[in-house]
């Protein structure tokens, strides 16, 4: 099975979903919904978090349901990390699979003390905590050729601990990979490309690099140079046939520049 198709002719947007202790929630719903329909017009793969950071936040497959919003396949991504009791992970795969959701990036998650997270009991599998690589191969099992499986790949860790890790995860059952924001095209990047999968850079688009550094979880100094839509030229350029995933888009600002990047 394939999903996501197209990596080339359409970018991955990141769309967060609200918080559940919003002070406007209903205005944040409305937003979420005409953010989420604009991706989709636009021909791009909308992706949706999951509880980012640590916050506790909508799962993008109940926002899907209570809002109404129509599913296409191969242009809806779902994050799923390790923060969900057994009984809600089931409750988020099966919604997922009734909505015709197919394409997940699996990944271990931020944490934190107002969530759940998964044992190693309760997946049946004898480790000492849940990763992202216990998560994948449990999908793989319980739900076989239901998804298309993708995971994270930090390039602001030490190279052969993050390459082992890729490689667990690739073991595992991954069949996609989606790397952190780059700031710049790095070769040692784009060799991923050599294990055969599908590769997906990542590019930010902000200017505000501290908010970076919290996602990635090393320093990156505020005063550095940075046009983020330069970057993204730069990355479309030199990536290849790799996709490109865009997180802290402002939609209504950088859209027709991202649009005119494609042509």
């Amino acid at each position: 099975m394939k999903a996501c198709e197209g990596w080339r002719s359409r970018y991955f947007i990141e769309l967060l979903a609200p918080k559940q202790d919003a002070v406007n929630l209903e205005q944040d719903l409305e937003t979420f919904a005409r953010k989420y329909r604009t991706i989709l017009a636009e021909g791009h793969i909308v992706s949706l978090t999951d509880n980012p950071m640590g916050h506790l936040s909508f799962q993008a497959t109940e926002l899907i349901a209570e809002l109404g919003l129509p599913v296409v396949p191969d242009q809806v991504l779902v994050h799923l990390n390790t923060c969900h009791t057994r009984e809600g992970l089931d409750e988020v795969l099966t919604r997922a699979r009734e909505l015709g959701i197919r394409c997940l990036l699996v990944v271990t998650g931020d944490g934190s003390p107002r969530l759940p997270k998964l044992t190693p009991e309760s997946l049946g599998v004898a480790t000492n905590s849940v990763t992202s690589v216990e998560l994948l191969g449990h999908i793989q099992r319980a739900y076989p050729d239901g998804f298309h499986c993708g995971v994270a790949f930090n390039p602001y860790e030490p190279p052969e601990h993050e390459l082992e890790k890729l490689e667990r995860k690739l073991g595992a059952g991954a069949q996609f990979v989606i790397t952190q924001p780059l700031l710049r095209p790095e070769e040692r990047v784009l060799a991923l490309r050599r294990y055969g999968v599908p590769v997906i850079l990542g590019a930010w688009m902000s200017r505000k690099l501290h908010l970076l550094s919290e996602c990635v979880g090393y320093p990156i100094p505020e005063d550095t140079p940075y046009d983020p839509l330069a970057t993204l030229r730069a990355l479309r350029e030199s990536c290849g046939e790799c996709g490109l995933y865009l997180s802290v888009v402002n939609l209504e600002k950088q859209l027709p520049q991202i649009r005119e990047l494609l042509k």
